[in-house]
């Protein structure tokens, strides 16, 4: 997940662990002038602790979030957490050591899905190895590495038994799993380790191995593995949608676009979403089935707004968030009144993200998508 990163955040220009920054976006012309209130009401921080927070994900009840965070002491890496609404407590399921990233719970289980590189010998030397980099007062653009140690792990919360689903080398991560918890889509490099690289492609898994993403889909105990996308970029951040097929983030060639696609589960009828001319990514769909929420950047580089765009993707985006800074990564409650997202507004944890809570109108968001015109190629645009 990637997701969704995903998710991971950039410190200056925030973006889904499966996701790059798109350089050379030009800010465009707003697509709607309605102002944020017109969606959200009652947005409130969720989380506080830790260095930063984000993917936020709902249990099919409402009653409960799993997220990525940065607050366990000695590892400068995320972690996953379940914040339970009911009583207000928050724990950790995932090892504590290592690296960590998209959860997602499975309908109708204990289960939750998430991805971890524990299994990895060095990860206690690479966490003491971060934490040193950041204790010399050096500084970097936090970025996602797709660490080929990354596998896809399920966590029962009533046994509290870690279970292994992949075991291929490469990053396998961007997990979630279908509407009746059979089967998981999911994001992976594999096909960058398991034969022989050309030259050039060695040189491009050196710089830029998410290139390599492709989406592939399994059983939900790990077995009869496919794969769905083969082609050139990095397809990633996949979710099932209500009626079984999937929505995901397609990047062009260059890793500096990616669109908002969707497809049947078996990788046929793939369908552009969106054409924004920008970096568009962690879609997930509205519980009514009407309409995309995703993440842009298509006013500026360290821009990144959340936008609806109507399933079928005839119409043009429409803004929802308006605030500076990086809103992203939004995720509707199953009734579709509320909407979990990341964001740096009220400046989270010192410049990093956190996640927020806000109340989403549902009745707004189909008025304003009626009102949005027909969609235009962004090559008319020019």
């Amino acid at each position: 997940m990637i997701a969704r990163v995903i998710g991971a955040l950039l410190l200056a220009a925030v973006a889904l662990p499966a996701a790059r920054p798109a350089a050379g976006t030009t800010p465009q012309a707003p697509t709607t002038d309605l102002p944020e209130s017109t969606f959200l009401s009652r947005i409130r921080r969720l989380t506080v602790e830790g260095r930063r927070a984000g993917e936020g994900y709902w249990s099919s009840d409402g009653r409960k979030l799993v997220f990525q965070s940065e607050r366990e002491p000695g590892n400068p890496f995320y972690q996953i957490y379940v914040l339970d609404f009911t009583t207000g407590e928050t724990k950790r399921i995932s090892p504590g050591y290592g690296k960590t990233t998209c959860a997602f719970f499975r309908p109708g289980s204990d289960q939750i899905l998430f991805s971890s590189t524990h299994l990895d010998p060095r990860s206690r030397e690479l966490q003491a190895e971060e934490l040193a980099f950041r204790e010399s007062g050096q500084e970097r653009r936090y970025a996602w590495d797709y660490d080929p140690m990354m596998d896809i792990f399920v966590y029962s919360e009533s046994t509290g038994e870690l279970t292994r689903l992949t075991t291929e080398e490469g990053y396998d991560a961007e997990a979630s799993y279908s509407p009746d918890g059979e089967w998981i889509v999911f994001s992976s490099t594999r096909n960058a380790y398991n034969r022989e690289l050309s030259a050039e492609e060695r040189k491009l898994l050196e710089v830029d191995p998410a290139y390599f993403g492709d989406l592939f889909i399994m059983r939900a105990d790990g077995s009869d593995v496919r794969q769905l996308t083969d082609e050139p970029g990095y397809d990633g951040g996949p979710f099932f949608m209500q009626n079984g097929d999937i929505v995901w983030r397609r990047f062009d060639e260059s890793g500096l676009i990616a669109d908002v696609w969707t497809m049947k589960p078996d990788g046929s009828n793939k369908r552009r979403i969106t054409d924004f001319g920008a970096m568009s990514w962690a879609p997930y769909e509205h519980p009514s089935g009407e309409y995309f929420f995703f993440s842009s950047n298509k006013y500026g580089f360290e821009n990144f707004e959340i936008f609806i765009v109507d399933a079928r993707g005839e119409k043009e985006p429409v803004r929802v968030t308006t605030s500076p800074g990086f809103d992203g990564l939004p995720v509707p409650s199953p009734d579709g009144r509320r909407l979990a997202f990341t964001s740096t507004r009220g400046g989270g944890s010192g410049s990093a993200g956190q996640i927020f809570l806000a109340d989403w109108n549902h009745e707004a968001a189909l008025a304003a998508l009626a009102a949005a015109p027909p969609r235009v190629p962004h090559s008319q645009k020019q």
